[in-house]
């Protein structure tokens, strides 16, 4: 029995040992890579942050010691401003029309594009190519359609003999054009993610589910849909987040105008706090857009622990 025991004692140790040679082992790249990258998300995140919202609470212009405390005076400018109200409406439009109109259309081309071919990979390719053009110039790409005078949209309407307004000048044509936009630019990287989720579901659960009779419109209801939901998840998350911080389409596009009726959160920040040297202001208005989109994603991870428990 002594030996036994012995013997156990002595596999005990070993492996022991072994775990933790193994525990020496995988700490040397954590040791190796991860101060790099705590690094640059402290110069580059941290501390940008940390400076926003200490420039909030001062009157400065970017210039010199930064000496005018003003407490909340930068947060009550904010929130009165006559803009401000016209930027928060516009972003939650652009909210809106990415869950309502832009993720149900990259849903149905995901669902007619999930098969392997060549053809519908040409399609996939087609639809995926604005999501690859840069946001600036697909903003000056659509400011030469939309234009006036020279535009394809004047030509198009010349050819149909319809006048056609000056979109990005009329204060009621310019949200509707920038969601057009918006929908043509991102709809297709939402797709991708959709027909990934889409081509990992098995065949033959949808074999055994055409045998039994169902009919396409229940095995995408039924099956397909809810088997890809941790891509529609994430594809949510995107899309409201991409939204709040939506600014480098605008500008190019519209520039928020006309009249500062086409801003967003961001293009409002630009505008009033950087391009005015308000950086107290500028300050301002990132801490309440940093605030909103934390309150966002708990928001949304509160929601969807609950459905999971249901």
């Amino acid at each position: 029995m002594s030996t036994v025991a012995a013997g156990a004692t002595a596999g005990i140790t070993t492996t022991a040992r072994r775990r933790r040679y193994m525990d020496r082992k995988s700490l040397l790249p954590l040791l190796l890579f991860l101060p790099p990258s705590l690094i640059l998300f402290t110069v580059f995140v941290v501390l940008p942050m940390v400076d926003a919202a200490t420039f909030s609470f001062f009157d400065w212009n970017g210039y010199g010691p930064i000496t005018d405390f003003v407490g909340f005076e930068n947060y009550a400018d904010v929130i009165t401003h006559r803009n401000f109200g016209t930027a928060v409406r516009n972003s939650l439009i652009v909210v809106a029309v990415s869950l309502l109109v832009q993720l149900p259309l990259a849903m149905w081309c995901a669902i007619a594009l999930a098969e392997r071919s060549v053809n519908i990979n040409i399609l996939r390719t087609l639809f995926f190519l604005p999501f690859m053009l840069a946001e600036v110039a697909a903003g000056l790409i659509w400011k030469f359609v939309y234009d006036g005078n020279y535009g394809l949209l004047p030509a198009i309407g010349g050819a149909i003999g319809v006048e056609m307004p000056f979109v990005l000048g009329d204060k009621l044509w310019v949200i509707p054009a920038i969601m057009l936009v918006i929908t043509w630019k991102y709809f297709g990287f939402h797709m991708m993610i959709f027909i990934a989720g889409l081509q990992s579901i098995s065949s033959e659960v949808i074999e055994a589910a055409r045998l039994d009779g169902v009919s396409k419109w229940q095995i995408v209801r039924h099956i397909k849909i809810p088997m890809i939901r941790s891509a529609i998840v994430i594809s949510v998350f995107f899309a409201i987040t991409g939204a709040l911080q939506l600014f480098d389409l605008i500008i190019p596009l519209s520039n928020g105008g006309p009249s500062h009726s086409s801003h967003t959160i961001v293009t409002f920040l630009y505008q009033f706090g950087i391009l005015r040297m308000k950086l107290g202001f500028g300050g301002a208005v990132s801490v309440l857009l940093f605030i909103a989109c934390v309150i966002v994603a708990l928001a949304y991870r509160r929601i969807l622990f609950k459905v999971e428990q249901n």
